[in-house]
């Protein structure tokens, strides 16, 4: 069983937690999604970056053909007309940001064959109209730059939320690595207990053939190495469960087989808890993604603010007209084309609409902003639950190892009794298991102990350990 068990070691596929983190901040679904959610904001503000540059459109109508038969007011009769056209229309149109405006270059090009049975002549010939023209909007906010504003923002936070969920994931990941690694250690333990009672059930096993023991004391001994034995397979099971788990978390394909490799040395690690609340508060992630809320709120006051609003627009256009019944003297006479508009719209009565719009929006803004105040006192009650802990486990730890040294003193002082006949089966079982609880226990309280000082380096993006800050990824792997 022994070389089966080493064999199978050898196959597999040792894994670091820094290898462990590596391919889930690849593989993991979890960060697969926070990624495409990253790309689609970078992508909606390179969309709205582009429409503020100049646009150019060309559009060609070859052939449009009409023939209608109306009656004429002015004539008082009905009159026939069959038109035959074919123009094209190349625009370039140009945002401008600084004020909302729209300034506008167009050019219509084309070629006009009308008969008329009121006139009984036809008109033939080319025309091109060539136009500039301003659009500005008056006493209202500009609406280029809040939709600017809103999508640099909406990047800035999915940028915030892709570090937040890798910080995330590497928690979860190390939660998980080091639950494998308890299963490992959990087997190792029970293999260690199954291969003393093996002995111990040999010792005692020649001593009832010998004629030196109570065949009762052989009953005993074979329902240890049972129980032993079944603890030592429920252990595996719980070990591969444990690993499957993991390998989905993390991306590994199911059909590897892995064994974690952890480092779970501990120094004692010094924390100032005033400095680690300070580092919490300046870095937390959290924090701005709140006050993003607060200006996405304020956002919105500005926008319902413009409901029912007295607002204008400014219209200015010159232009250039000519015709001709030959291409080349299109402009041998042309005419100038100005147009000058203002308008104006005026609410008069909304029912109360803006006005209660306008209060909840504003209490919108409140409630963001308690929950940015609420934010940063959860932040400072996390940080000191962690530095009370840590202290707990730090004490914990030195607990636990004095008592795995103790319990194999006593197991061994207790086998040497059971090897002379002095001790029971059964009170040696009771010493193996004591020595296999303690060896889990200070396994447990070494992990718990750099779980949790995984936890402050969270929840305050300060590296306790290094004596540095840390600087969270807001940009993806290509």
């Amino acid at each position: 069983m022994f070389i089966i068990i080493s064999l199978s070691a050898y196959s597999q596929q040792g894994l670091t937690l820094e290898q462990a983190l590596s391919i889930a901040e690849t593989n993991s679904p979890n960060m697969k999604r926070t990624k495409l959610a990253l790309v689609r904001s970078q992508e909606n503000l390179n969309a709205q970056t582009a429409a503020l540059k100049s646009n150019f459109s060309f559009s060609v109508n070859p052939l449009e053909y009409s023939q209608d038969r109306t009656f004429n007011d002015l004539i008082s009769k009905w009159n026939s007309t069959k038109t035959t056209q074919s123009y094209g229309l190349f625009t370039v149109s140009q945002p401008v940001i600084w004020t909302d405006a729209r300034i506008s270059l167009e050019n219509r090009f084309g070629y006009t064959d009308s008969y008329s049975e009121f006139s009984g002549s036809t008109t033939k010939g080319f025309s091109n109209n060539l136009s500039l023209s301003i659009d500005q909007p008056l006493f209202t906010y500009n609406r280029s730059k809040l939709a600017l504003k809103e999508l640099q923002l909406a990047l800035e936070n999915s940028r915030l939320d892709y570090a937040i969920q890798l910080l995330a994931l590497e928690k979860n990941v190390a939660q998980a690595f080091y639950y494998v690694y308890q299963q490992q250690q959990s087997l190792e333990i029970a293999r260690q207990a199954y291969d003393n009672m093996q002995k111990s059930y040999q010792v005692i096993r020649n001593k009832v053939d010998a004629g030196i023991s109570a065949r009762e004391e052989m009953f005993q001994a074979e329902l240890n190495l049972s129980t032993t034995k079944s603890d030592f397979e429920n252990k595996q099971v719980s070990l591969e469960n444990a690993k499957d788990d993991f390998k989905l978390l993390v991306g590994i394909s199911l059909y590897d087989d892995i064994i974690v490799l952890p480092n779970i040395a501990v120094d004692t690690v010094k924390v100032d808890i005033g400095f680690a609340i300070d580092q919490g508060l300046a870095n937390r992630m959290e924090l701005r993604q709140r006050a993003i809320s607060v200006e996405n709120s304020q956002f919105d006051l500005i926008q319902t603010k413009a409901i029912n609003e007295f607002k204008g627009n400014l219209g200015l256009s010159i232009g250039l007209f000519g015709d001709n019944q030959k291409f080349g003297d299109v402009y041998s006479s042309p005419t100038d084309n100005e147009a000058v508009s203002v308008s104006l719209t005026i609410p008069v009565w909304d029912w109360g609409e803006k006005k209660s719009r306008i209060k909840a929006a504003q209490a919108s803004i409140e409630s963001e902003k308690i929950s940015l105040q609420d934010e940063q006192n959860n932040i400072v009650i996390e940080i000191r639950k962690v530095y009370r802990n840590l202290i707990n486990l730090r004490n914990q730890i030195g607990i636990a190892r004095q008592s795995v040294t103790n319990a194999q003193l006593t197991y061994d002082l207790n086998l040497e009794k059971y090897k002379n006949g002095d001790l029971t089966g059964m009170d040696l079982n009771i010493y193996q298991n004591q020595l296999s609880e303690k060896q889990l226990s200070y396994t447990n309280a070494l992990i718990s102990y750099k779980l949790e000082l995984l936890n402050l380096k969270i929840q305050t993006l300060y590296d306790f350990e290094k004596h540095e800050p840390v600087s969270p990824v807001t940009e993806v792997k290509k």
